[in-house]
């Protein structure tokens, strides 16, 4: 081949060449912009969808129970009369449901301030009991009375007391708990001497927790 036909070769594919670079750079811009719209990787996947907001059941606040230690001890004050009672159940506390006979027992004792010699006798004692839940109050029971029957009451003066229990009977099933309220009706003498006395009241109340009934 000549030295013409040799350059004219090498013409060609210098040519050539140059058309695959630009060709090359044409399919890179091309591209380039392509991938920069697509979305980022990490964006492809499903965005989870938040849980349902749920409520909360409404919780029913703890009902306090006096008598969970199985005893309670209280002082009663009525004018110059201070009483020591201790309260008390031989059933319990998960027995104390709402249909039970539910015994409660307690035990008194006196003493008096100036102390001059006068005794003090209980003349009377009662027990009422109220059931109730967290958003409504039922009837009271009948209240329960002793009355005492010597005259003029049961000396309760210390070393001396006085016992008894009262039953709180069957309550609806819808009560949480009971509230028991205890009135003392006290004759204290005048004088140590004296056929005449003071009548002096003192109050107290206990709530006790119904258990829930059980089947079986």
């Amino acid at each position: 081949m000549g030295r013409a036909g040799r350059g004219a070769a090498r013409t060609a594919v210098s040519a050539r060449h140059r058309m695959l670079r630009l060709a090359a750079l044409g399919i890179v811009a091309v591209a380039l912009p392509m991938s920069g719209c697509g979305p980022a990787p990490w964006a492809t996947g499903t965005t989870p969808a938040a849980p349902p907001a749920t409520s909360a059941a409404p919780v029913a606040p703890p009902v306090s129970n006096d008598l969970s230690g199985g005893s309670t001890q209280r002082t009663l004050t009525a004018g110059a009369v201070s009483a020591t009672v201790n309260y008390w159940s031989t059933l319990r506390m998960d027995r104390w449901t709402a249909t039970a006979v539910k015994p409660i027992s307690l035990s008194m004792v006196t003493t008096i301030t100036p102390n001059d010699g006068q005794k003090v006798y209980l003349q009377r004692a009662s027990m009422t009991a109220i059931p109730a839940n967290a958003t409504e109050t039922f009837a009271p029971l009948d209240a329960q009375v002793d009355q005492s029957t010597v005259s003029p009451g049961y000396l309760v003066l210390s070393p001396y007391s006085y016992s008894n229990t009262f039953n709180v009977g069957a309550v609806p099933v819808e009560a949480t708990y009971v509230t028991i309220q205890f009135d003392y009706d006290f004759l204290v003498q005048t004088t140590p001497t004296s056929t005449e006395f003071a009548k002096q009241t003192a109050s107290d109340t206990l709530t006790i927790a119904i258990a829930a009934q059980t089947g079986g």
